[in-house]
């Protein structure tokens, strides 16, 4: 009971700090991003090392605009520390990371690059469970203000319309009211996908979000990425081979830090380098 009191006290004390701001709580000032080419990110010759390990080597990798992209990999493929070098967490050693052709995400740090319209989604889902699933949504679309200026204030209409489309989009209009700590594991996930779309990020970064769900979660997991390609471009990270198929248009297959092959699901079967360092055939 001890334990559950200090957890609780903890995040309430992470709640009301002003000395942090959570990632999905950037207020919403993007830039306009010029896609004139329809590629939306571009990294080119991404090098990055710790300590002599090669986590990344001469990456080039381009999303476009709308597309929803699955990265597949062995373990120390250097899947997430890509994506932590989109999001400005880390910084290659070289190369080129630019968001559009017009704004270069290595002169951002990680606010900039987060209110230039690119939300990430770790593993572990990070809600407020303390609060209702409204009222993350809500903290999520204020931005900087602060919680419980975000509690006292009145909504506008357009606002409240904004929490109902998320809310449907999500699946968890019913479930509005419900304090976020009483979610399952899978509604949870699905609620942080929802405090990133408040942000309407250009490009979204999904790492493994099926991770621990059932089967009815997964299929309404996909189905929920599928409807945000087009207006989102969506980059999905997992292992989850079935959930991959289920999704997939295009494939990208990281080994050792660089693009190993790319193509649809069928040609990344077909490859036998593919098969030989990731599918175990």
């Amino acid at each position: 009971m001890t334990e559950n009191r200090t957890g609780w006290s903890g995040k309430m004390r992470d709640l009301v700090r002003r000395d942090q701001v959570f990632e999905f709580l950037m207020p919403n000032q993007h830039p306009l991003i010029d896609t004139r080419h329809n590629m939306l990110l571009y990294l080119e010759g991404v090098s990055k090392s710790f300590d002599g390990f090669q986590a990344i080597r001469d990456l080039n990798l381009y999303i476009r605009e709308g597309e929803l992209r699955c990265i597949i990999g062995p373990n120390g493929a250097g899947k997430t520390t890509m994506m932590d070098i989109i999001t400005g967490k880390t910084r290659p050693d070289s190369g080129a990371v630019w968001l559009g052709s017009n704004i270069n995400l290595l002169q951002m740090d990680e606010a900039q690059i987060a209110n230039a319209g690119i939300g990430r989604k770790f593993q572990k889902p990070t809600v407020f469970e303390c609060l209702s699933v409204f009222h993350n949504l809500e903290l999520a679309m204020a931005g900087a203000r602060g919680v419980f200026a975000v509690l006292r204030a009145r909504l506008s209409g357009e606002q409240r319309d904004r929490i109902a489309q998320v809310l449907e989009l999500i699946g968890l209009a019913e479930q509005a009211g419900k304090l976020a700590g009483s979610l399952s594991h899978g509604q949870k996930q699905w609620l942080e996908i929802g405090m990133l779309l408040m942000q309407k990020p250009k490009l979204l970064l999904v790492d493994e979000p099926v991770a621990g769900m059932t089967h009815q979660e997964m299929d309404k997991t996909a189905e929920l990425l599928r409807s945000l390609a087009g207006e989102h471009a969506v980059v999905v990270v997992e292992h989850d081979m079935d959930f991959v198929r289920s999704i997939a248009t295009t494939v990208t297959v990281l080994h050792q830090g660089h693009v190993l092959a790319e193509g649809n699901m069928a040609d990344i079967q077909a490859n036998p380098k593919v098969k030989e360092v990731y599918l175990g055939e």
